[in-house]
């Protein structure tokens, strides 16, 4: 039993490291067989990788970034820290630091919205962006069950979007930071919490589109 989960741990440090590698070629590239084949070259690694590490093509590459995001956004978060906040507040520090640690690949997160558009991606699209969700309720001690667990999850995908998309236009302070695009997130944050105050059967049909992709 401990080798298959060495073998595991041994597959998932080369996705990383491919990922990390392409993610330097993607704004030239795109999310490409291209890049990801400059990706495994830059990593070290033999030609082959790219088909055993990523043997679903660009979509698994795709897939595996956002578990690669969500993984160190959840790793970043102070745990005691955010256990003093109101959970609106931690969910929008979770956000905050998702958002932050891409700063380094704007364009390549760029590029991934563009992929993501079109018509094709859309389940894949939808998946990402509930798992997401799911990675940052779970970070703000989330524990709702029934329609109100999917309903946090729809809102907060579509609040996560539209500040991403404000981020990605935001130039920032000159600092590195981006003070606008954490108004607008504490702004959304604060629509969404009025969308609470709808009828119960209003806020099940919401959710409903996204029960379907837990998991």
């Amino acid at each position: 039993m401990p080798k298959p989960r060495r073998a595991a741990g041994d597959m998932e440090d080369a996705r990383d490291r491919i990922l990390a590698a392409t993610l330097r070629h993607v704004p030239f590239e795109g999310w490409t067989r291209a890049a990801l084949a400059e990706g495994v070259k830059d990593a070290g690694l033999s030609d082959d990788m790219a088909l055993r590490t990523f043997p679903a093509g660009i979509p698994e590459l795709v897939e595996h970034y956002g578990e690669f995001s969500n993984r160190r956004m959840l790793a970043a978060l102070p745990e005691t820290k955010l256990a003093q906040l109101r959970v609106r507040d931690r969910v929008a520090v979770a956000v905050r630091t998702r958002i932050g640690q891409a700063a380094p690949h704007r364009e390549a997160v760029r590029r991934l919205m563009a992929y993501l558009a079109l018509p094709q991606n859309a389940p894949l699209a939808a998946r990402l962006a509930y798992r997401m969700a799911n990675a940052v309720w779970y970070a703000a001690g989330d524990t709702s069950v029934d329609f109100n667990f999917y309903t946090k999850r729809a809102l907060l995908a579509g609040v996560y979007t539209s500040t991403l998309l404000y981020w990605l236009q935001d130039e920032g302070d000159g600092s590195g930071d981006f003070p606008d695009t954490w108004a607008f997130l504490d702004r959304r944050i604060g629509d969404v919490l009025k969308i609470f105050g709808w009828p119960k059967r209003v806020r099940e049909g919401f959710a409903s589109a996204f029960a379907g992709l837990r998991g």
